[in-house]
């Protein structure tokens, strides 16, 4: 497809990112691109008393040469060549940095969380990372794989909906991938009770919305399925993706600046949080 031809792979050494770095090898092969893996290390200031340990700059150095050779060896089994990073300050800044100076197309990351507090978490490096990097980003849950068979789109009315609906497309007439387009009306009970005529606007919107995108992939001869929703948006995408068994959501991210970015719980975050299956963020 060659969509990606550089793809950074966030790497600490723990089954997610393991099991990222295994899908990002199975992604390569068919983008014919190549990986770098980029291990990042916590802020060193000097020599430092903690647990008996005098020479933390020695541990890190360590640490890192022990997470360099784990990398090599999954690549090493998988067939596959790699480039190594090894950086040191705050996680989600330097994955950021180094897409930006290598002109990595794509960060790939894994996601840990397995229960409920955890997937509710803000301020995660994932959530940073997706806030402030222009790149697109795919995050894999621990024991996820990548398929493209079928992909769940969510849309709406943003730019970056535009992005991930024009990403979807592309990875559908390359990999003859099925879409599923769904798009969800945010609207509670009390809501809905006090102006329902607003409702039913939003929802003829909606559905004007999918009309178009069904058009516009049927006409590309791409297999499509349309759904409007109401209520709790990631809920409701997530929900969608378990009922479709979806192989990966793709959703656009909004653009967020200044203090906006730092503010987590999203839509965006918290898909990512409870999904069971990859999700693809795009940006515009």
């Amino acid at each position: 497809m060659g969509k990606y031809r550089k793809i950074l792979v966030a790497f600490d050494g723990s089954e997610s990112s393991r099991n990222a770095l295994k899908q990002a090898i199975k992604f390569q092969e068919t983008e014919k691109a190549w990986i770098r893996v980029l291990v990042v290390l916590p802020p060193y200031e000097g020599d430092l008393e903690i647990i008996g340990v005098s020479n933390i700059k020695s541990v890190l150095e360590g640490s890192s040469e022990k997470l360099i050779a784990e990398a090599k060896e999954i690549a090493d089994a998988e067939g596959a060549a790699v480039i190594t990073n090894v950086e040191q300050g705050q996680a989600y800044e330097k994955i950021v940095d180094v897409a930006d100076a290598e002109n990595c197309d794509l960060i790939v990351m894994g996601r840990r969380g397995v229960h409920h507090f955890e997937r509710m978490l803000m301020g995660s490096v994932t959530s940073r990372v997706v806030g402030y990097s222009r790149k697109d980003v795919l995050v894999i849950p621990r024991d996820a794989a990548i398929r493209w068979e079928n992909i769940l789109l969510a849309v709406d009315e943003s730019k970056s909906s535009e992005a991930a609906l024009t990403h979807a497309i592309d990875f559908a007439s390359s990999y003859g991938a099925r879409i599923t387009a769904v798009s969800v009306v945010d609207v509670n009970d009390e809501f809905y009770a006090q102006v329902p005529h607003a409702v039913d606007k939003l929802v003829d919107k909606a559905k004007s919305l999918l009309d178009k995108i069904r058009s516009k992939l049927e006409s590309l001869d791409i297999y499509t399925e349309t759904m409007v929703m109401e209520g709790e948006v990631y809920e409701k995408i997530v929900e969608v993706a378990g009922e479709k068994k979806s192989d990966i959501i793709f959703m656009g991210s909004h653009g967020r600046t200044g203090f906006k970015k730092l503010i987590m719980g999203s839509v965006t975050e918290k898909v990512i949080g409870f999904s069971t299956c990859p999700v693809m963020i795009i940006h515009q």
